[in-house]
Parts: structure tokens; C-alpha cells; sequence
């Protein structure tokens, strides 16, 4: 029995191929752009999630809490403690997942990206996005 020459070139092309790279680790405190705010990344049970720890540059003229959120129940939550990145798992060399805007009450496709020891944070709604990049925490 005669093996079709593609058959054997793609074959040796999927052995040859580098295996898919995998995130880098995200988890950790990490100082968002603008210096705002100190975020933690932990495990989440199968994802990665991030909580506000601390408020580090506070606008007077804006609330300590929840006021945007869409949920009336809500609005009253401290900023501090809130739950902005959630359900983030590995595809390929991203994260990917959702991120809460607390200014705006809105929730964003989201990946996340570590590279040169700083976070790439892209929030999108259909193909417009926004990027930060995010410190780490000393």
C-alpha cells in the first residue's frame, strides 16, 4: 500500500511544528494604568479572577461604591473588594475572559497577556477595544 506523499509531509510538518506556548502566568498584585488602583489575580476555582484590594488614587467628585452598576442592588458595594476580572482561562499565549468597569457599569470581553513583566488588560465590545498595561505591585 502506497502513502500519499501529503499525507507523510503533513505528518512530519505536525512533529515538526513547536508545540502551542502557553500563558504566562497573571497571577499577582499588578498597579492599573494611571496608577488607580491595586488589583489582585488568584485562582478561581478552573479560572483566574481579580478583585480591586485597594483605591489608590481616588477622584473626589466620584462614588466609593458600585454606583454604575446596572443592578440596583449592587450600586452600594465598595469599590475596594470588588470583583472586576472573572472566568479568565489559557488559549494559546492569552487569557481570556470578562472585566468589569466599575467607572462605566459595563462588562467587556477581556484577554489578558503577560510580557515583559508588565500585563496587557484589552477589554473589547464587538471589535473596538481598549488597552492598558498594568505594573506589577512591589
Amino acid at each position: 500500500m502506497r502513502i500519499p506523499s501529503f499525507l507523510i509531509a503533513g505528518a512530519a510538518l505536525a512533529v515538526s511544528a513547536p508545540a502551542m506556548a502557553a500563558p504566562q502566568a497573571v497571577t499577582g498584585k499588578w498597579i492599573t494604568e494611571g496608577g488607580k488602583a491595586l488589583v489582585q489575580i488568584g485562582q478561581c476555582g478552573n479560572s483566574v479572577c481579580g478583585k480591586i484590594v485597594k483605591v489608590l488614587k481616588h477622584d473626589p467628585s466620584r462614588p466609593r461604591t458600585d454606583a454604575k452598576n446596572p443592578d440596583p442592588k449592587l450600586r452600594d458595594r465598595p469599590i475596594e473588594g470588588l470583583m472586576i476580572l472573572t472566568g479568565f482561562t489559557p488559549d494559546g499565549n492569552v487569557w481570556r475572559g470578562e472585566i468589569y468597569d466599575p467607572e462605566s457599569g459595563k462588562t467587556y470581553r477581556s484577554v489578558l497577556q503577560g510580557e515583559n513583566g508588565q500585563l496587557t488588560v484589552k477589554g473589547c465590545v464587538a471589535i473596538f477595544c481598549k488597552t492598558q498595561h498594568w505594573k506589577p505591585a512591589s
